[in-house]
């Protein structure tokens, strides 16, 4: 795996840093609402678990499973939702826990989704955003971001190609032979 990574774009001990200032942000804007932490799987969950131990309040834990890629390296703008939230969010305060922002599209429809079943709030956090990659019309803004990456094509702590990659502890760039010629 390792030699498909193209460079080391953010180091584990980076990721650690920020994700801790972010557990940090959040326990401190949700002191007092007991939130739902909703992750995105699968991408997510790396980004998901280690947020939530750096949140000293209590919370609700959810997931769902959406997809809009499937293998591919863009969007298809179709989401699909693979599993839904096993709890009802009505009355609750919801923060969606995603692991990039890409063309927007997914999350768009998700907070549109979990809006119509009556969220006291809902707020997003992720991991990474690439602003540079919203689908025209979109204009959807993470409350909460990890980092901010440019086009390239990211890998490692959750994010995968083809379903390979997600255990890398850091996050880097894949090299695009790996996915131009699949």
């Amino acid at each position: 795996m390792e030699k498909d990574i193209a460079q080391v774009l953010l180091s584990e001990e980076q990721l650690q840093t920020r994700i801790r200032e972010l557990g940090q942000q959040l326990a401190q804007d949700y002191r007092g609402k007991n939130p739902t932490m909703v992750c995105i799987l699968k991408g997510a969950i790396m980004f998901y678990t280690d947020l939530l131990r750096a949140m000293p309040i209590p919370l609700s834990m959810d997931f769902m499973a959406v997809s809009s890629y499937g293998n591919r390296t863009k969007s298809s703008g179709e989401v699909e939702i693979r599993k839904d939230l096993s709890t009802s969010i009505e009355g609750k305060h919801v923060v969606i826990v995603e692991d990039i922002v890409d063309s927007g599209f997914t999350l768009t429809y998700l907070t549109r989704l979990l809006q119509t079943r009556g969220a006291a709030s809902i707020k997003l956090c992720t991991l990474l955003d690439k602003p540079s990659r919203r689908a025209p019309g979109i204009t959807l803004k993470a409350d909460y971001s990890g980092f901010e990456v440019g086009n390239e094509f990211v890998v490692g702590y959750g994010l995968d190609y083809a379903e390979r990659y997600r255990n890398l502890p850091y996050i880097g760039i894949l090299k695009p032979e790996v996915y131009e010629n699949a």
